[in-house]
């Protein structure tokens, strides 16, 4: 049998591509955070992050698939593994119910996935397609003129002067939003207990956790998701309560104070 059908077929091979498929969505979701925590820094960053990568054309169609492949081979290999399970313990429940050296993280794994799976939905119905909330949705907002150029890593993402949607106002907008916010809040932070655990078992299913520094790692992952938690925490937290205002000039401030909604001035060379 081939590499790729022992992948498959193999309890071994499905553990190997959740490890993997886990190895991908861990690199976005760390990778998404760091692109939404730039709300904090002026509209132009947010902004000129969005257009370049809606910009991207095919490129980012194809990041799109990767990451929807990911996700849908991921939850296949959770399935059947679960299913193998139930199937090895039999029709009948053990007598004494009691996990031995597990945690709880690694019990709520299941009901962690499932509910993180409904939350990427809503998100995407939210803040990519515009569904969930259609009246503050980026299309429906005034552009945004750029006044400066962004830049990340030496790469131009957007010019002085380019016209692009809104992206800030919408994330504002959308935060403001005492229910949302407080979903997103729930949401992500189910997000980091699967995440405590997965990253674990990542190293483990990949040879890459031994008993010298098996606790190094407990300790480092767990920092790291306490720091991925806390970031996505900040947003929805400073927006809803007032911490964070939105700039002058944009839709979301003039929303925000009651004004009429119009269009940032172009900027002056």
């Amino acid at each position: 049998m081939s590499l790729i059908g022992n992948l498959f077929s193999s309890s071994i091979g499905r553990k190997f591509i959740m490890a993997i498929t886990g190895l991908v969505l861990v690199g976005f979701v760390f990778g998404h955070l760091v692109g939404n925590l730039q709300i904090f820094l002026s509209p132009d960053h947010i902004n000129g992050y969005a257009h370049f990568l809606q910009g991207l054309g095919p490129a980012l169609w194809l990041v799109r698939l990767v990451l929807l492949a990911a996700v849908g081979l991921h939850i296949w290999a959770a399935v059947v593994l679960t299913m193998e399970s139930r199937a090895a313990r039999g029709p009948n429940d053990y007598g004494v119910k009691k996990w031995l050296h597990a945690t709880w993280a690694s019990r709520a794994m299941r009901w962690t996935g499932v509910i993180v799976f409904f939350f990427i939905l809503y998100h995407i119905a939210h803040f990519t397609l515009g569904v969930a909330s259609h009246e503050t949705f980026k299309t429906q907002l005034p552009e945004w003129t750029m006044q400066h150029d962004a830049k990340e890593l030496g790469i131009t993402l957007a010019q002085k002067g380019d016209v692009v949607h809104d992206v800030y106002s919408m994330i504002f907008l959308g935060f403001q939003n005492p229910v949302v916010s407080l979903f997103y809040i729930i949401a992500t932070s189910l997000l980091s207990v699967h995440l405590l655990h997965g990253i674990e078992s990542l190293f483990q299913t990949v040879g890459w956790r031994n008993g010298t520094w098996a606790c190094c790692l407990r300790k480092a992952v767990t920092g790291l998701v306490v720091l991925y938690f806390l970031g996505n925490l900040i947003i929805p937290g400073a927006i809803l309560t007032g911490i964070a205002k939105p700039a002058e000039g944009t839709a979301a401030a003039q929303i925000s104070a009651g004004l009429p909604v119009t269009a940032p001035a172009a900027a002056h060379n």
